[in-house]
């Protein structure tokens, strides 16, 4: 591992006292700071975990885009950017996120399996320290996932191994505090040889779940229960739908398909804390891989239960034109947002009729 950047052992310290009231199991942090920024100093004297620290009010950072690039036949470069970015969540309703390049959830990363990335994480956040925690990796956390200080930038290296659909999210103390922020994303590891029904998939897409809380506040994350349940999607290829995770785009501007196409879900529930029962209104799934990997075969399933921060890859066949909702069967959730819309018409094509509701 290469670290372009000095690894303060006060990370878990510093992220405490921004968040007062956070200070849960942070008791290792002993350490003191041998400076504080005059915007570190004003974040701490923030007494509600409910409001917008000062370094952030009226902190809208425009969204810096990821970089991926593969350099040999296994390596692959990824950078990304820790930074403070509103995210509409619900008509009207803007949340300043703790973001991956200004989306929430974050980019999505795709490797193949056996690859090794070489990891890039700048921190433009310019009171908190953030990090990265790869679930698809073997790696060290205390230095392979270690913290960056506000305006520095780190890199780490580590293969990815194992095929499947993974989450990633922020790992700085107290993380439960960055995540539902909107610190989380999904990594894909395709696996070498594939999957057994690759020849007979006609689409692709990405869905990621995710809850929403009291903004930044603490309590809320840990004892309460969601505001807003969502659905997001994530590119696969350049042009295709990217979304952050509201309540409405998923249903204004669905997923299309065409009659007798099969389709192919990659789904990851990055919680911080619900699970999802992940279920296609309309058909059955003839095969779920869980987690992504292909030694993990289901048939014929109603619905797939993802524990936080859990994946799957879900295939199944739309035989009539309509519209097939996407929910999660914990319907408390669906209620609150957790539904997308899969289009199907004849030609493949979205024919502008209004979708129905679920």
């Amino acid at each position: 591992m290469k670290r372009k950047t000095k690894m303060m052992w006060t990370a878990a310290a510093l992220s405490v006292s921004l968040l007062a009231g956070c200070s849960g199991n942070n008791s290792a942090a002993t350490s003191t700071p041998k400076k504080e920024s005059a915007n570190t100093a004003s974040a701490q004297g923030t007494t509600q975990t409910s409001q917008v620290i000062e370094p952030h009010k009226g902190l809208n950072q425009p969204p810096v885009p990821i970089k991926m690039e593969r350099t040999g036949p296994h390596d692959v470069n990824v950078e990304m950017t820790a930074q403070i970015t509103d995210i509409e969540i619900d008509k009207g309703k803007i949340y300043k996120a703790w973001t991956f390049n200004g989306q929430a959830p974050g980019p999505l990363v795709v490797v193949n399996e056996g690859d090794t990335i070489h990891f890039t994480l700048k921190n433009m956040d310019p009171a908190i320290p953030h990090s990265m925690d790869f679930h698809a990796v073997h790696a060290a956390p205390s230095k392979d996932f270690a913290s960056i200080q506000p305006n520095e930038t780190g890199t780490f290296s580590y293969p990815a191994n194992n095929p499947g659909v993974f989450m990633y999210h922020c790992g700085t103390s107290p993380v439960l505090a960055h995540i539902a922020n909107g610190m989380h994303g999904t990594i894909i590891v395709k696996p070498k040889n594939g999957y057994p029904t690759d020849k007979s998939i006609d689409r692709e897409f990405v869905l990621i779940q995710n809850e929403w809380y009291k903004y930044n506040d603490m309590n809320d994350f840990a004892n309460g229960v969601p505001s807003h349940v969502v659905f997001s999607t994530k590119a696969l290829k350049p042009g295709e739908p990217n979304t952050n995770g509201d309540t409405f785009t998923l249903k204004e501007h669905p997923l299309v398909a065409k009659v007798g196409d099969h389709i192919r879900i990659y789904v990851n529930n990055v919680g911080p804390n619900e699970v999802s029962s992940f279920h296609v209104v309309g058909t059955v799934l003839d095969d779920v891989y869980l987690d992504g990997n292909p030694a993990n075969h289901l048939k014929g399933l109603q619905t797939v239960m993802l524990p936080a921060s859990g994946g799957a890859v879900v295939e199944f066949t739309v035989t009539r034109p309509g519209n097939y909702p996407i929910v999660t069967h914990q319907f408390n959730h669906a209620q609150k947002g957790a539904v997308a819309i899969l289009k199907v018409t004849e030609t493949g094509e979205d024919d502008g009729k209004a979708t129905m509701g679920h």
